[in-house]
C-alpha cells in the first residue's frame, strides 16, 4: 500500500465494527517502521492478512515488505529479492523454521527464505535484505 503525500491514514481507517455485545471496538492499529531515527506509519493492520505481506513505500523512496504472522506479530524487511532484483518479497508466504521456529518469508520467485527478524537469507548466508523494526502504533 502506498499513499499519495496528501493522503492520511485516518481517512483510510475502516469504521470500528460493533462487537457481538453491541459495543464499539477499538479502531484499527497502524503499523509503524523505524527508518533512520524516526517512526513512520506505513499502513493499518486491517490491511494485513495473517501469513501474507504488503508492499509499502518508505519516505526515502525504498520499498519494504510488511508481514503479519498468525500470532499477530508484525515484521518488515526490504521488498527487493536480491537474487532476481524484482520487488516481490511482499508476495511471498511466511512460515517458521523447524529447528528454532524463526519466522521467515519465502521468495515467490526462486524460493529462498529470508529471516523476518534479521533479513538474513537462510539458504545463502552471504545474502541479506534490510530488516526494519516494526511496531503497532
Amino acid at each position: 500500500m502506498t499513499l499519495a503525500p496528501e493522503t492520511t491514514l485516518d481517512r483510510l481507517a475502516p469504521a470500528a465494527p460493533a462487537s457481538a455485545a453491541g459495543t464499539a471496538t477499538a479502531t484499527a492499529t497502524r503499523v509503524e517502521l523505524l527508518v533512520g531515527n524516526r517512526w513512520h506509519a506505513v499502513c493499518d493492520t486491517a490491511g494485513l492478512t495473517p501469513g501474507r505481506g504488503v508492499a509499502v513505500l518508505l519516505p526515502d523512496g525504498r520499498q519494504a515488505a510488511v508481514f503479519l504472522d498468525r500470532a499477530g506479530a508484525v515484521y518488515a524487511i526490504g521488498n527487493q529479492d536480491p537474487f532476481t532484483g524484482a520487488y516481490v518479497l511482499s508476495r511471498g508466504l511466511i512460515g517458521r523454521t523447524g529447528r528454532d521456529g524463526r519466522p521467515f518469508v519465502a521468495s515467490p520467485l526462486l524460493k529462498q527464505r529470508f529471516d523476518l527478524a534479521t533479513g538474513q537469507c537462510l539458504d545463502d548466508t552471504s545474502v541479506a535484505v534490510p530488516a526494519y523494526t516494526a511496531r503497532r502504533g
